[in-house]
C-alpha cells in the first residue's frame, strides 16, 4: 500500500484528490494538511511514501522549501508537486529543491495514480508539457535562460532593481546587470519590459 499525504490549502482541492485516489485498491490517503509545516510535521512522525504538494499556499510560493525540508528528513518521502502553474522556474525549483514529480491540478486521473506508483519507486514523474519544456531546455542550451537568469528575471517581474535583486539573492549589482544581458540576448530584446513580456508569453516566469 503506497501511503499519500496531500498538501493543499484548498480545502474542495484536498477532498477532490482524496476522492479520486480513494478508488484506488493500492494507495491510501493517510492525511490532507492545510500548510506546509503541518505536512513536514507530519512526515517527521509518521511513515509516509509520497505527499502530493501544493506550490503556492495563500500568497505565497511555500511549497519549495517544504519540499527541501521533506526531503532533508531522515527517512525523506518522494515529493509530487501538484500545481497550475506551468513555468520553469516553478519546475527547475522544484527540481532543485528534491521533488521527484512535477503534475499539473488538470491531470487526468489514471495519470496521477500512475504518477504516484512511479514516484512511490523512486521514478522521475513529470507532466508532458512539462517534459517537453525541459527537453528544449537541453537541445538549445544556449538559447535557454539557466535557473539563476531565470530567477533574476522573475524578481524583474516583480519590479525589483538590481540593487534590490542584489540584496536578495546575496548578489553584486554587476553580476545581476551581466545575467540581465545574458537574459536580453538569449530573448532578443533590449529592455526590462519586453524580457518580462516575451518570458511571460513563453511560460518561463510568472
Amino acid at each position: 500500500m503506497i501511503r499519500v499525504i496531500l498538501a493543499d490549502d484548498h480545502p474542495v482541492v484536498r477532498a477532490g484528490l482524496a476522492a479520486v485516489l480513494d478508488l484506488e485498491d493500492d494507495i491510501d490517503v493517510l492525511d490532507q494538511v492545510a500548510t506546509t509545516d503541518a505536512a513536514v510535521a507530519l512526515c517527521a512522525t509518521t511513515p509516509v511514501d509520497v505527499v502530493l504538494m501544493d506550490l503556492q499556499f495563500g500568497d505565497q510560493v511555500m511549497g519549495i522549501d517544504a519540499t527541501r525540508r521533506l526531503r532533508s528528513l531522515p527517512e525523506p518521502p518522494q515529493v509530487i508537486v501538484l500545481t497550475t502553474y506551468d513555468v520553469e522556474t516553478d519546475v527547475l525549483a522544484a527540481v532543485d529543491a528534491g521533488a521527484v514529480g512535477y503534475l499539473l491540478k488538470d491531470a487526468d486521473p489514471a495519470a496521477l495514480a500512475a504518477g504516484i506508483r512511479d514516484a512511490a519507486r523512486g521514478e522521475t514523474v513529470l507532466a508532458p508539457s512539462i517534459a517537453q519544456r525541459l527537453v528544449r531546455r537541453t537541445l538549445r542550451p544556449d538559447t535557454s535562460l539557466s535557473a539563476r537568469e531565470l530567477e533574476v528575471l522573475g524578481l524583474v517581474a516583480q519590479g525589483m532593481s538590481n540593487q534590490q535583486i542584489g540584496e536578495h539573492l546575496f548578489l553584486s549589482q554587476a553580476t545581476v546587470k551581466s545575467h540581465l544581458v545574458h537574459v536580453f540576448g538569449k530573448l532578443g530584446v533590449d529592455s526590462r519590459t519586453a524580457a518580462v513580456a516575451t518570458a511571460r508569453s513563453a511560460g518561463l516566469i510568472r
